[in-house]
């Protein structure tokens, strides 16, 4: 499907209420597989690979998150959907964020999983900055499209040290996923250097303390998230109409991928509460 000059990919999953459903680094659409067997009944799961990701196009440009934000409320119009419910994963999750602050009547809901809202205090985002070392493999430009073509078992490094328990992937799976990177090196250097220039000055400037966030929304995290442990979920709740934050107990940092239940749980909970 092409919107704003780009072909995205979109994979789609059930018939029912429409959810938007966004991957987070490094995978695709197929980040969602494990959680759409259980959550497409009664649901219509709307799964686009992110711009140069997957099976989307590679453009050289438009990889902010704000850019990010454009392509998928211009893919909700190319639909024909007013209002939807929102899924974020990591990557994913940080674009609903922003979505929800900038187009609030489209969203009925949002879960989102394994981030940090955006108005996390610096006392907690300081201490753990030390958690995002990998980025800097990634973000600068030629060394982190080097790494993410040559490199290949940097990612696979990455996913099996991000969950709580490794033998939750099989090797096809790490395989699969660390072939797109490869594949997306472009856009995955690119969306990590503009997150590093603009959105973590942003979050330390404090950019988004005044606006308020009225989109319902579940933040779920993992217990052992090593990315975005518990103690950066905290203190978003004064900035919200409503914002419940959860804990998965367990769990690292791919809830898609480590607790498929509880997260086809929470959208059944969420969305139906929304309808």
């Amino acid at each position: 499907m092409e919107v704003r000059g780009v072909r995205l990919h979109v994979a789609e999953y059930g018939a029912g209420a429409p959810v938007l459903l966004l991957h987070g680094f490094p995978q695709h659409w197929f980040g969602w597989h494990r959680v759409a067997g259980l959550a497409a009944d009664g649901q219509r799961l709307i799964c686009p690979d992110l711009r140069g990701f997957g099976w989307s196009e590679q453009t050289r440009r438009g990889y902010d998150i704000d850019g990010l934000c454009d392509d998928m409320l211009a893919l909700l119009d190319a639909l024909g959907l007013d209002r939807v419910g929102l899924v974020g994963h990591d990557w994913g999750a940080h674009v609903g964020f922003r979505l929800c602050l900038r187009a609030p009547e489209r969203f009925g809901g949002f879960l989102a999983l394994n981030v940090a809202h955006p108005w996390a205090r610096h006392r907690a985002i300081l201490p753990n900055l030390w958690r995002q070392w990998y980025t800097a493999f990634i973000e600068y430009p030629v060394v982190g499209r080097a790494v993410l073509r040559r490199w290949p078992a940097f990612c696979r490094f990455l996913l099996r040290h991000q969950v709580a328990d490794r033998s939750v992937w099989q090797t096809g799976e790490l395989m699969e996923f660390s072939a797109a990177a490869q594949a997306g090196a472009h856009a995955g250097q690119a969306m990590f250097w503009q997150y590093v220039v603009r959105e973590i000055p942003a979050l330390l400037r404090g950019r988004w303390r005044g606006q308020r966030l009225t989109v319902p929304t579940v933040l779920l995290g993992g217990e052992r998230d090593n990315v975005f442990p518990p103690s950066m979920l905290a203190g978003g709740e004064s900035h919200a109409d409503d914002l419940t934050v959860r804990i998965v107990p367990g769990a690292g940092h791919f809830l898609p991928w480590e607790s498929p239940q509880v997260v086809a749980g929470a959208m059944r909970e969420l969305f139906a509460a929304g309808r």
